[in-house]
């Protein structure tokens, strides 16, 4: 049987995302190079760059005192993002991928889709998606069940701290050309983040975790593919909006 391989376009960026991660710094490099590889048409191109923007501040938005759990926290950055480079390169292959990603990647190259749906629907599938399981993987590997007031939970609000204060901006830079000249709608900005709240995603995927953790067999795959379409309907909508 023949192997699945990614078409001959695609073969660059296959080969940047088809080893996992080890080290944030392996993250931030691998994401700085699917930038500069990506077109401008290509809509993955917009969300990889918030990703990356957002990646680069909060590993620069270190609170007063510095994280509480600094091992815990780089381990989720680098599960987390291996998540998404799989989802690409499974897409890539034409594997199965989540509903989730399968809206966003199959919109790649559609037109009449501004940077900023691009970004903000892929940081929805990332993390309505992703976020719930790179948790549960990276406490089970370092074996915590943090709780609301664990270090680890202080930590992970801490980064909704930072990304709600350089999301906006990050949103504008984006919807902006090279000579820093607007590009886009920026007034769309507000009605995007006002549909869907990257904070309160972010603690709807902390409690998926906890419920998923108690869940085994056909009822936590139910869950998770429950989950998934969600996901997935957010994520059309948020490519259509005006």
């Amino acid at each position: 049987m023949a192997t699945a391989a990614p078409s001959p376009p695609d073969q660059p960026l296959f080969d940047l995302v088809s080893a996992t991660p080890t080290m944030t710094t392996e993250v931030f490099t691998r994401m700085q190079a699917i930038d500069a590889l990506l077109p401008a048409n290509d809509g993955l191109k917009w969300f990889n760059r918030l990703y990356t923007m957002v990646t680069q501040q909060i590993d620069l938005g270190t609170p007063a005192g510095a994280w509480e759990s600094p091992l815990w926290l780089s381990r989720l950055e680098v599960v987390f993002a291996g998540l998404y480079f799989s989802a690409i390169r499974d897409f890539l292959l034409a594997h199965p991928v989540p509903s989730a990603w399968s809206a966003f990647l199959e919109a790649r190259y559609r037109t009449g889709v501004d940077r900023i749906q691009f970004a903000l629907a892929g940081m929805n599938a990332h993390i309505n998606h992703d976020l719930a399981l790179a948790l549960l993987s990276t406490d089970a590997e370092l074996n915590v069940v943090p709780s609301l007031d664990s270090p680890e939970h202080r930590d992970f609000e801490s980064v909704n701290g930072v990304l709600k204060s350089v999301l906006p901006s990050a949103l504008n830079m984006i919807a902006t050309d090279t000579l820093g000249v607007l590009a886009q709608d920026t007034g769309k900005i507000g009605r995007v983040l006002a549909f869907w709240d990257v904070c309160a995603a972010r603690e709807l995927a902390w409690d998926f975790a906890n419920h998923l953790r108690d869940l085994a067999g056909p009822i936590r795959n139910a869950a998770i593919d429950a989950q998934d379409a969600l996901t997935g309907a957010i994520g059309r909508a948020i490519l259509v909006m005006a």
